[in-house]
């Protein structure tokens, strides 16, 4: 299947009038917010996703339909700075955030167009349907804009990985090279959710590290393994009043970084690589953090999850050490409950009891405060366990049996065109 930016390039010249584009959500192993302080994951792109339809126009109107949501946004692309009547949190932020970026690093390329969303992504479930979003529209707008036949796109993003490392900055608001920042959607997140979209690889997990974006290990998931997806029913929103807790566990990272920029004069970008310049660095790290707990915390997880559990835990799945492999995901759960503090009594349960019924191994994932847990177990079994973890998951947390689901998957494509 060919990656999307070689479709995007190959298009490029010959902008086509209509096109259409499936991108996966996506299943964070393990890399419990790592990315964004230049640290490892372990990832795989799914099966359901969303797909953007997406029909040029003759005038600079962008009109946006979702249809889980039933509703329509309509920018017009000469005024995007212009408030409109979404609030805050409101699909339609997504949408603006996407076509002003795009408009801003290519000015006077953006095209007006009509877009249909549809999905079977579960929603605020923490397979990051927001960044799926984000990086559904971006493909169809650059596609139907060919900006990827333009010199700026063309000489900063080379590689599929670099083309997710861009669609990240879109969505935290960062610059990416001479493609300067603009907005964002609010949170300070990494391209972590990007980049397993757009990288994924069918049957297998791939690891990656970041800032920059690195390809280090893809892990074949044999096919007598499944993965078990729980949704605990408590919605893991990053908009609205939900951001400022999911804000929280990444500007800890940044304070980190500042307290050891101003200590060392050092000009590290990452916490990695403060992490990475010299022998005593960890320690130094752990006295510049020793006076807020949380601080202490969020570093200890960080160096658990990202220099320990990820690779061992890769290795370990690489050999068929599938008890190591669960050893290690209980690492990372445990790290999350403690150091991120961004689980919930429903994550928390769910997790505990994929481990009792007899799952390899289990964790939850994505933003936090809230979401989904995955399982590990033997496909044979696999419709069986995921029958009996919703029932009696329902049966611990009762209030939440109406939103609470249960669903069987396969490491998934990447994002690619969909040809009719």
């Amino acid at each position: 299947m060919t990656d999307a930016l070689t479709a995007l390039t190959r298009a490029a010249r010959d902008a086509p009038q209509r096109t259409r584009w499936f991108v996966p959500g996506r299943i964070e192993v393990l890399g419990k917010h790592t990315d964004y302080a230049g640290g490892r994951s372990l990832l795989a792109a799914v099966d359901a996703g969303h797909t953007v339809t997406a029909t040029a126009r003759a005038d600079r109107l962008l009109r946006v339909r979702s249809e889980e949501a039933g509703e329509t946004v309509d920018l017009d692309l000469d005024h995007l700075e212009e408030p409109t009547a979404a609030a805050d949190g409101h699909w339609g932020g997504y949408v603006r955030t996407v076509a002003a970026r795009l408009a801003a690093n290519f000015r006077g390329r953006l095209r007006g167009a009509d877009l249909t969303v549809t999905t079977t992504l579960p929603l605020a479930a923490g397979m990051s349907s927001s960044s799926a979003l984000v990086v559904g529209l971006a493909l169809a707008l650059i596609d139907l804009s060919g900006l990827a036949a333009e010199p700026a796109f063309a000489t900063a993003i080379t590689t599929p990985e670099q083309l997710g490392e861009y669609l990240g900055t879109v969505e935290n608001g960062q610059s990416f090279g001479e493609l300067s920042g603009h907005r964002g959607v609010g949170t300070f997140g990494g391209s972590e959710d990007h980049t397993a979209m757009l990288c994924g690889v069918p049957g297998a997990l791939v690891q990656y590290s970041f800032c920059p974006v690195r390809h280090e290990r893809t892990v074949a998931l044999g096919d007598e393994l499944a993965l078990v997806i729980a949704v605990s029913g408590v919605e893991a929103a990053k908009t609205g009043a939900a951001r400022e807790d999911y804000n929280r566990v990444s500007l800890a990272v940044g304070e980190i970084l500042r307290r050891w920029q101003e200590d060392t004069g050092r000009h590290d970008a990452s916490l990695a690589a403060a992490i990475g310049s010299g022998p005593a660095s960890v320690q130094r790290l752990r006295e510049l953090a020793a006076d807020d707990d949380y601080l202490a915390g969020r570093l200890e997880q960080f160096l658990a999850e990202s220099e320990r559990i990820v690779p061992a835990a890769a290795l370990a799945l690489e050999e068929g050490d599938l008890a190591e492999f669960g050893r290690l995901a209980d690492d990372s759960q445990a790290g999350a409950e403690r150091g991120l503090r961004n689980q919930v009594p429903e994550t928390i349960t769910l997790q505990r009891l994929a481990r009792e019924l007899g799952a390899h191994a289990a964790s939850a994932f994505g933003a936090g405060f809230g979401g989904s847990v995955w399982a590990l177990v033997d496909a044979v079994e696999a419709e069986q366990f995921a029958g009996r973890w919703l029932e009696a998951y329902r049966a611990r947390h009762p209030e939440r049996a109406g939103t609470a689901s249960v669903a069987i998957t396969r490491p998934g494509a990447a994002a690619h065109r969909v040809t009719d």
